[in-house]
């Protein structure tokens, strides 16, 4: 007698259609049930913020304007010179926001710069060598007149070890050679607007010490155009009567103007070109900036050791 098979273990039978598609609408149900609130509201999706056009997040944001504050002159050269300078401003920093706004004599003035910006975000920079009157005055001014833009003002040029590679490299332009550093008949007068502020004027006196240092030594000789001593002419004569020969003028100015001019005539041997738009001015704008965002407020560097130029 045959025995019986032995019992197999029942398998499931396979889900019909029917069954799969209720499984799959309740798990939709589901989902969209963690979507409603309990009072019934719509939760809000989370998604993934996506890069906007040019692959710049939407959550950065957009870096302060960067409004150049200069004095302004009735020299045509002068407006000429600013806007180089701020073209190579625009080239180490693309897509900064830089414009320009005058305290006087030129147009845009600063109000007319600042009103323009509306209610966004800028940083003044000063093209100014010194802590004189239009700094502390006139500039906090213009600000107080634009209470809708938040702004910062980053502190003047000077003194700077930027400005003190700026000219050095306008003196050598001007005919000054290595053999005149440390010669006992080369000097240097350094001819600046002039201020009553002993600020401004100690600033100058740092600067001009710097340069003597950068020169081997030679005698930089601060000198004014106004409002302090002594004059161009008077510093001239000073070194000249203590046997300096070759004397040059180096021009502590931004950019042309009446003051600069005058100086640059006073010369007996060569004169240097205003500062303008020397490539280390156009890093040291960039640098007032920083620094004015990092901190908030102006910053005056201390250190003028000329070693520090190249990684200033």
């Amino acid at each position: 007698m045959t025995e019986p098979a032995p019992e197999r273990p029942q398998e499931s039978p396979p889900l019909d259609s029917t069954a799969q598609l209720l499984i799959r609408i309740t798990a939709q149900l589901g989902t969209q049930l963690s979507l409603v609130s309990l009072n019934g509201t719509r939760r809000p999706m989370h998604r993934t913020p996506q890069p906007a056009p040019g692959n710049v997040s939407p959550l950065v944001p957009a870096a302060p304007a960067l409004v150049a504050v200069a004095h302004g002159s009735r020299d045509p050269r002068a407006l000429h010179t600013v806007t180089a300078l701020l073209a190579r401003v625009r080239e180490l920093r693309p897509g900064l926001d830089v414009r320009l706004g005058h305290i006087e004599l030129n147009t845009p003035l600063l109000p007319q710069t600042l009103d323009a910006l509306g209610s966004g975000e800028a940083v003044l920079v000063p093209l100014l060598l010194g802590r004189g009157y239009h700094v502390k005055q006139d500039i906090p001014e213009a600000v107080a007149g634009s209470a809708a833009l938040r702004t910062r003002t980053a502190g003047p040029l000077g003194p700077h070890p930027l400005l003190i590679e700026a000219l050095h490299g306008r003196l050598t332009e001007a005919g000054w050679r290595t053999r005149d550093d440390g010669n006992r008949d080369s000097a240097v007068v350094l001819a600046a607007a002039g201020s009553r502020d002993p600020e401004s004027a100690a600033g100058t006196r740092r600067t001009a010490q710097a340069l003597s240092e950068r020169l081997g030594g030679v005698p930089v000789v601060p000198a004014y155009a106004s409002a302090a001593t002594p004059t161009v002419p008077a510093a001239l004569r000073a070194l000249a009567a203590r046997g300096r020969r070759r004397v040059a003028v180096a021009s502590y100015f931004t950019a042309p103007g009446r003051f600069a001019s005058a100086a640059a005539a006073q010369a007996t041997w060569i004169a240097a070109a205003p500062l303008g738009a020397h490539p280390a001015m156009a890093r040291l704008l960039l640098h007032r900036y920083d620094q004015a965002r990092a901190t908030g407020a102006p910053a005056h560097d201390t250190l003028m050791n000329t070693r520090f130029l190249a990684s200033a």
